[in-house]
C-alpha cells in the first residue's frame, strides 16, 4: 500500500471512530490490498480487504494473491465454492465470518467499530457478517471508503493519465482511419484492438453513427457511416486498474450549420463547468455553473449528468450533478461530461478529464474536445 492510501484510510478511521475497515467491493479491496481480481464481479467470488491502524490483510484466494506479488501483512485463505450467485448459505462452516476474525486476531485487533463495505453484499451476507463478529461494533462503511478513494496519490494520478492517453491514442487511430461505410462493429474492434496494443483494458466502446448517435449507448453494429453523418465515441479502458473515459464526437464532411452551432454551445457549457473547478470549491456551486451555462446555450441541457470523480471505478463520488456543500480537494480527479441528442436525428458527446489543483482544474486530456470534421 502506498502512504497516501494509507493516510486516506487512517484519517477515515478517525474521523469515523473506527478500528477496522472491511472491503468487499473489488475495487475497495484493490484499494487496500493492491489486489485486482478481473473475474471477481462475475463469478462473485468472495474476496475482503481489511484495513486497521495496525496493518493489512487479505481474504480470499491465497494462490492468486501469491500469483499477483499483493504486499499485506497476512493473508488469510477462503475456500471458493466457484458458482455465480453464491449467498452466505454456500459459505460453510469456515466462511468469511470466521476467516475476518481470524485476520484481525492476526492483526492484534479483537474488538471496536467495524466499518464494513456493504456495497457488495447480499442480505444474507451481511447478516452472516454481523453474527460472526459479534465481539465487534458493525456499521456500514462504503461511503467512507468511497470518500477515501475521492483524493488520488501521484501514482493514481499516473496511472488515471496512461490510461487516459491509451483511450485517446486508439481513439485517433480509428478518426485517423474512418470513412463513408464503415461500421460501427468495425471501428469499435479497431478500437478494442489498438487499446490492447498499448497495454489497457478495453471497456466496452459506444460507437454510434448516423440517427443511432441520438441513442443513449448502443451498441455497436453493422450500420455504415455515410457522408454527412455525425459520429459519436465513447471510449474507455484500465490501466493497473485505473480507468479512463473520453468522449468525441465527428461529422463526415462539412457539418450543417444549425448542427454546428448546437456542438459550439454543448462545447462552451463542457468549457464553463470546467473553469468552475478549483480547490475548496463546493461540489453545488459546480452544479450551479452547469445549470447556468444549460440556461445560456440550451435549456434542455439542464438533465445532463454533467460528471463525476473517476478513478478505480469509471464513476466515483463526487456527483457533480448534486447540490452538495461537500468540497473539492486538491488532487481529485474528474469526468466533465455533456451530450445533446434529439431522437431519430442525431446526437452528440463531449468527456474531459481534470484534476483538481491550487490554480485550478487542469484538463489532462491531449485530444482537443472540438468537433472533429472527417475528410
Amino acid at each position: 500500500m502506498y502512504p497516501h492510501q494509507a493516510e486516506r484510510l487512517t484519517g477515515i478511521l478517525d474521523r469515523g471512530g473506527l478500528d477496522v475497515l472491511l472491503a468487499t467491493s473489488p475495487a475497495n479491496v484493490a484499494y487496500i490490498t493492491g489486489y485486482q481480481a478481473s473475474s471477481a464481479s462475475l463469478w462473485r467470488r468472495r474476496e475482503f480487504g481489511i484495513f486497521t491502524r495496525a496493518g493489512t490483510a487479505f481474504v480470499g484466494n491465497q494462490h492468486d494473491v501469491m500469483d499477483e506479488g499483493v504486499e499485506v501483512d497476512h493473508v488469510v485463505g477462503l475456500a471458493q465454492s466457484g458458482q455465480a450467485g453464491d449467498d452466505a448459505s454456500t459459505w460453510g462452516t469456515r466462511g468469511p465470518g470466521e476467516a475476518i476474525v481470524a485476520a484481525l486476531a492476526r492483526l492484534g485487533v479483537r474488538s471496536g467499530k467495524v466499518g464494513i463495505d456493504e456495497s457488495h453484499l447480499t442480505y444474507g451476507e451481511w447478516q452472516h457478517l454481523v453474527e460472526r463478529l459479534s465481539p465487534f461494533e458493525v456499521g456500514p462503511g462504503a461511503a467512507q471508503l468511497a470518500q477515501a478513494r475521492r483524493v488520488k496519490g501521484p501514482y493514481e494520478i499516473e496511472c488515471l493519465g496512461r490510461a487516459l492517453h491509451i483511450a485517446e491514442e486508439a481513439l485517433d487511430v480509428v478518426i485517423q482511419t474512418v470513412d463513408r461505410g464503415m461500421t460501427e462493429r468495425e471501428a469499435a474492434d479497431l478500437i478494442t484492438t489498438e487499446i490492447v496494443k498499448r497495454e489497457g483494458w478495453p471497456h466496452p466502446p459506444v460507437v454510434a453513427m448516423g440517427g443511432r448517435t441520438a441513442m443513449l449507448a448502443p451498441r455497436p453494429t453493422a450500420y455504415a457511416l455515410r457522408s454527412g453523418q455525425f459520429v459519436r465515441f465513447e471510449v474507455g479502458c484500465a490501466y493497473k486498474g485505473y480507468c479512463s473515459r473520453v468522449a468525441r464526437t465527428a461529422v463526415l464532411g462539412p457539418p450543417a450549420p444549425p448542427s454546428e452551432e448546437i456542438y459550439r454551445g454543448v462545447q462552451a457549457r463542457l468549457e464553463a463547468i470546467i473553469d468552475a473547478v478549483g480547490l475548496d470549491t463546493a461540489v453545488g456551486n459546480v452544479s450551479d455553473a452547469a445549470r447556468q451555462a444549460a440556461r445560456s446555450h440550451s435549456p434542455d441541457a439542464a438533465r445532463d449528468f454533467v460528471g463525476c470523480g473517476i478513478g478505480l471505478e469509471v464513476r466515483e463520488a463526487p456527483d457533480l450533478a448534486t447540490a452538495t456543500e461537500t468540497s473539492l480537494e486538491l488532487g481529485e480527479v474528474l469526468v466533465i461530461e455533456l451530450s445533446h441528442r434529439e431522437v431519430g436525428s442525431f446526437g452528440m458527446s463531449v468527456q474531459d478529464t481534470v484534476l483538481v489543483t491550487t490554480a485550478g482544474a487542469r484538463v489532462l486530456n491531449r485530444s482537443h474536445h472540438g468537433l472533429v470534421v472527417l475528410e
